[in-house]
């Protein structure tokens, strides 16, 4: 949650996807949620359907990234996970569901349209 209210400008509104486990449903998760004013979302206990993006996402990390020898340090696979997610997956891995825009340059596409860049 600390990476990514660092990494959003502006985290009013967010959506925060998550997956089933009980750090997630604790009172002090769930506070500091309400006050960045994010809603959560979490699937139903076994219905992966619910947060079928979220865990596309997990699917993506799990089969592109993991390394074969896996990481040495706990720094070292947050720095590569982090850079997965903001660096390959976000602007350079095309995306299907954006029509073959990854999801970076999709949004930026969005707010041109609408106005808001």
């Amino acid at each position: 949650l600390g990476h990514g209210l660092r990494a959003a400008r502006e985290a009013s509104g967010f959506a925060v996807l998550l997956r089933q486990g009980s750090q997630y449903g604790s009172r002090s998760f769930r506070q500091r949620l309400r006050r960045y004013r994010m809603r959560q979302s979490m699937s139903r206990r076994g219905n992966c359907w619910d947060n079928a993006r979220m865990e596309r996402v997990f699917r993506s990390l799990k089969t592109e990234w993991i390394p074969t020898i896996g990481c040495t340090t706990v720094q070292q696979a947050q720095r590569d996970i982090s850079h997965f997610l903001m660096h390959r997956y976000n602007w350079i891995r095309p995306h299907q569901f954006n029509g073959g825009l990854p999801p970076a340059q999709a949004e930026e596409k969005l707010n041109v349209v609408s106005g808001i860049s």
